[in-house]
């Protein structure tokens, strides 16, 4: 299945992962400069969740893709039943 992001939903989950990787940029800044643990991890942990959101973005649009194109999302020789066990260990990598 091949990921079709529209422009909008695109341009989220590109902000989303622009963010985390402002995020660990400057997470590692702060490691280098010596800063406070709590606030390492408060920006290590706002990365986390902003890789989480565009992932969860990610997989929602294909989950999308599929409902609305169950036959454009099933790979040559894969049942119905692959495919749904495909799409739940996509989503659950996440979990």
């Amino acid at each position: 299945m091949e990921l079709d992001l529209a422009g909008a939903e695109l341009k989220s989950v590109l902000n989303r992962l622009r963010r985390a990787q402002g995020q660990i940029s400057g997470v590692i800044r702060m490691i280098e400069e010596g800063r406070d643990c709590e606030e390492v991890v408060t920006q290590l942990a706002a990365a986390s969740r902003a890789l989480d959101r565009a992932g969860f973005a990610i997989i929602a649009t294909g989950l999308q893709q599929c409902l609305t194109d169950v036959e454009g999302g099933i790979r040559d020789g894969e049942d119905r039943d692959a495919m749904r066990a495909r799409l739940e260990k996509l989503f659950l990598s996440l979990a």
